[in-house]
């Protein structure tokens, strides 16, 4: 199910995660191997993602949000 993003925070490894307005987060991966995502890196990039809709598998797999 495809849900919009909403926000950003810091995960505890200081990796990237695109909160989404089911509630549960996604990380945004930007080193290689992974993907080249320059974007991620700067608030203004952040910020132009807002609104983007990315797939959720956790609301496919029924999982309750990770915030309330």
């Amino acid at each position: 199910m495809r849900q919009a993003i909403v926000g950003y925070h810091r995960d505890e490894e200081g990796h990237w995660v695109a909160e989404l307005a089911c509630g549960h987060g996604q990380h945004v991966r930007h080193q290689p191997p992974w993907a080249d995502r320059p974007w991620v890196t700067t608030e203004a990039g952040r910020r132009s993602r807002l609104g983007l809709a990315l797939e959720c598998t956790k609301c496919d797999r029924g999982e309750p949000p990770d915030r309330p």
